[in-house]
């Protein structure tokens, strides 16, 4: 799809046709230049670039966690919160599943946000001033918290918010333990380096079905079976106050929660304000702006 805003910008990584493409990585994984000075190890910064993601053991002290675990908390059990329309709520327990822009709802995690051990890691290796894409809160209680299904997220920020490059990067901290069990984050190490784009068309106002369910934009058996035999899976676990760092196009995702222990963590999506959105590159119309940001000015 072409839009008077895509028209001058080059379509790197076509997705959502007649059929499932790949197309190999066109943009660097690590944008910043070699010995800028950030929280990120030299060491680590490589094996970001290798494995597409990174995990720090203890991003933020127990004494935070409480903190942030608390603020999760309040926001949930608040009424107005549930009714925003910036809550996710899951189709069968009807429990709140997602809370999006919560660096907007709450000053906690705007904070946060704002916090040189996060954003400093995110213009480390983006190379730029970066900013908010998008944020959430992901709550994922005990027995039968439904998974994300595997995806690349840029796939969807490219077809549907209209990324134009992968100069994005994730982080989730979590605020509850990941156990081996419980749903933890799923990557395929060394998948950020091809793009795959799904066929199918994306329907209007898919959003509202994707963040229940991942539809569109969903690869098929055949691709993730390929991928999963070529780069293998790590499964993430760690103490709450832990984070993982992960690359725009790592394929990932996470299984059910049918455990009694829930899996809460805060996600934050930082972008380069280099990289400012378009108009989407497979889509009818833009995703709501709690989801995919139209607001680019930097976190300072």
């Amino acid at each position: 799809m072409t839009t008077a805003m895509t028209a001058n910008v080059t379509d790197l990584y076509p997705s959502r046709g007649a059929t499932e493409v790949s197309t190999p990585r066109q943009d660097p994984v690590v944008w910043g230049a070699p010995g800028t000075p950030g929280p990120i190890p030299a060491g680590d910064l490589q094996s970001f670039e290798r494995d597409g993601f990174l995990a720090v053991d203890q991003l933020i002290g127990t004494d935070e966690v409480d903190v942030y675990h608390r603020e999760l908390e309040r926001l949930i059990a608040d009424p107005a919160i549930r009714a925003d329309e910036r809550s996710i709520i899951e189709p069968k327990s009807k429990e709140i599943r997602s809370v999006f822009e919560v660096h907007k709802l709450s000053e906690v995690f705007a904070a946060l946000v704002r916090d040189e051990r996060v954003v400093g890691r995110a213009r480390q290796i983006l190379g730029s001033d970066v900013y908010v894409h998008q944020s959430r809160i992901n709550v994922k209680p005990g027995f039968g918290a439904s998974g994300f299904y595997w995806h690349s997220d840029f796939e969807t920020w490219h077809a549907e918010d209209g990324l134009p490059n992968m100069r994005t990067v994730s982080v989730s901290i979590a605020l509850t333990e990941n156990h081996d069990t419980n749903g933890g984050l799923m990557i395929m190490p060394g998948s950020h380096r091809t793009f795959l784009g799904c066929a199918g068309a994306t329907p209007k106002d898919n959003y509202k079905q994707s963040l229940q369910m991942q539809d569109a934009g969903t690869p098929s058996d055949e691709a993730l079976t390929k991928m999963a035999s070529e780069y293998g899976i790590k499964l993430f676990t760690g103490k709450a106050g832990s984070a993982t760092w992960f690359d725009c196009n790592c394929m990932h995702g996470s299984g059910d929660n049918i455990t009694p222990f829930p899996r809460s963590n805060v996600f934050i999506v930082f972008n380069s304000v280099d990289n400012a959105a378009v108009e989407p590159f497979a889509a009818p119309i833009r995703r709501p702006e709690f989801i995919g940001a139209r607001d680019f000015t930097p976190v300072k």
